[in-house]
């Protein structure tokens, strides 16, 4: 269930980082009873930076492939790295 708090809680700075290391998900500050800010540990913002450029990347190549762009097997694809770069 995710944490959500309010803004005030912001003061007590220890209590939140602790919170969002030890749960490894964002918190949730709220303003006037609205939502208005994630916290989330520098951890967990790697995690989730990783998993969205590994996503754009996915997409980029479905729509490169929907394009008319040709496969390749990767182990041709190796190969031939392989001997460009002498590998």
């Amino acid at each position: 269930m995710p944490q959500i708090r309010p803004i005030t809680d912001l003061r007590n700075t220890n209590e939140i980082s602790e919170l969002c290391h030890k749960r490894k998900e964002p918190v949730f500050i709220t303003k006037n009873g609205y939502g208005d800010l994630v916290v989330l540990s520098i951890e967990a913002y790697e995690e989730l930076m990783e998993a969205f450029h590994t996503d754009s990347a996915i997409k980029e190549a479905e729509q490169e492939l929907g394009d008319g762009g040709e496969l390749v097997d990767a182990r041709e694809a190796l190969s031939s790295l392989r001997k460009k770069y002498s590998l």
